[in-house]
């Protein structure tokens, strides 16, 4: 491979191990701040102790994603100077501000939320998690802001060969942020209420302290049906956005090698051939890739030869078709574990509605392995978002080849990959380890023992 393909997988994995990450940190603090305030207004123990086994859950979580996340910034330095040198004066700001501002905010409330239990009151203790949700969410406003700048530039100007800022509001308003940051924060949210729902699912198909992990189960699928659908709202927003500022990643996620009919179909199953730029055993749903981009069931979508001459007019020669089968199944594979995030979650809250969840062991079983559907559409979306820009690290300022550090060659950046990846391996094995372990023990596993009462009897000589 090229230094350019070696720093891009190298920045792919790094990247995707990390966002495994992130989604369940922002959703589940949320969530264990319902929880907590529920233990607060009711002074229900059980309540207490499922903010204590989900939390055990929350931190491993959040520590991992702490160690996967340090890399990612170093490797604007290591790998991708050029990139740095000439975007860093406006990509800099947002992540120094999620740094210095949101990541302190909630690494100090977490640290407060561990050792407070028996010092803080008990109102004051759950705005302790409150306070973390809230940072977690902050800190997501502010990479996103940086990610934004790239599918979409505002607020710059290019002196010297570099983009430099001249207005910092324009950032914070761009209109792919606002499409953007509510998919990340709902999905999140999906994410922490199917974790919360499928490990109550586990015990209470086992039936394992039903009536405690009853309570967690309410919430998640509730949660977890209300999120997945504003996903899919906040979604197609996105898809018409792409419209008018992506017309190419659009075109790719469909495989739309011409301009479409005027009623255009969404493409369920295809075979994509990238080389004869066609496709073979279409099965496709009429108009609804018009009513995706357009809400109307009229409107031709522009294909990839059509916006291929358009940036050649705009940016001059070049190749500006993105790896069109990865951004096409990608996409589908998004859509389909959103589809099935949104049917399971209503199946779910039929069943509590009517009472029959616990009878429903294949449901609960299914909830259980239902957990990674999530990941399978977060991790997915961001491919798709990020491939499906190529070749270009900022759009239609700055080609991916040249954002590469010149000095670095191949072998540095494959021995680092190496690395990297054995090194993110066996932080999945001990993360993993150590859910499954108190996932499996269940609450209270962890805790000491309560010394056993004293006989009333006098014990036998």
């Amino acid at each position: 491979m090229t230094i350019v393909g070696l720093a891009r997988l190298q920045f792919g994995v790094t990247t995707v191990y990390h966002f495994l990450f992130v989604p369940l940190t922002i959703g589940l603090a949320f969530l264990l701040a319902v929880l907590e305030s529920w233990y607060v207004a009711t002074g229900d123990a059980a309540y207490r102790k499922l903010v204590d086994f989900f939390g055990r859950l929350f931190l491993i979580n959040f520590a991992v994603g702490v160690v996967t996340g340090i890399l990612q910034e170093f490797q604007f330095g290591m790998n991708w100077a050029g990139y740095s040198r000439f975007v860093g004066d406006v990509f800099g700001a947002p992540l120094a501000v999620e740094a210095l501002l949101a990541f302190f905010l909630e690494s100090t409330f977490i640290g407060v939320w561990i050792f407070g239990w028996d010092v803080l009151p008990p109102r004051l203790h759950a705005l302790t998690m409150w306070l973390v949700a809230l940072g977690t969410s902050i800190s997501a406003y502010w990479i996103l802001t940086a990610n934004a700048f790239m599918q979409e530039p505002v607020g710059y100007a290019l002196r010297h060969g570099r983009a430099e800022m001249t207005d910092f509001f324009a950032l914070l308003a761009n209109p792919q942020l606002w499409v953007e940051f509510p998919h990340v924060e709902f999905a999140a949210l999906a994410t922490g209420a199917f974790f919360l729902a499928g490990i109550s699912a586990y015990h209470l198909a086992r039936g394992r302290q039903v009536t405690l992990f009853d309570r967690s189960f309410r919430l998640g699928v509730v949660v977890a049906l209300v999120a997945s659908l504003l996903v899919v709202v906040v979604g197609h927003a996105q898809a018409r956005h792409l419209v008018r500022a992506q017309p190419m990643k659009l075109a790719a996620a469909e495989a739309l090698w011409h301009t479409s009919p005027p009623r255009a179909p969404w493409i369920l199953y295809a075979s994509i051939d990238s080389v004869h730029r066609r496709n073979s055993h279409v099965l496709a749903v009429p108009d609804l890739l018009s009513i995706l981009a357009y809400n109307r069931t009229v409107g031709r979508v522009p294909g990839i030869d059509a916006v291929q001459a358009d940036y050649v007019r705009r940016f001059g020669p070049g190749d500006y078709v993105p790896p069109v089968f990865v951004t096409f199944w990608s996409f589908r594979l998004m859509v389909y574990a959103g589809s099935a995030m949104v049917l399971l979650a209503a199946w779910g809250v039929w069943l509590v509605a009517k009472e029959r969840h616990l009878r429903a062991r294949r449901y609960l079983r299914a909830m259980v392995w239902a957990v990674g559907l999530p990941y399978l559409a977060n991790i997915t979306g961001w491919l798709m978002t990020e491939v499906g820009r190529q070749p270009w690290t900022v759009f239609g300022l700055e080609r991916t080849p040249e954002g590469v550090s010149a000095g670095v060659g191949a072998g540095a950046v494959g021995t680092t990959l190496v690395g990297f990846t054995l090194m993110y391996g066996a932080v999945a094995v001990a993360g993993t380890y150590l859910v499954v372990r108190y996932v499996r023990r269940g609450p209270g596993a962890s805790e000491p023992r309560a010394a056993p009462a004293p006989s009333a009897s006098p014990e036998p000589a």
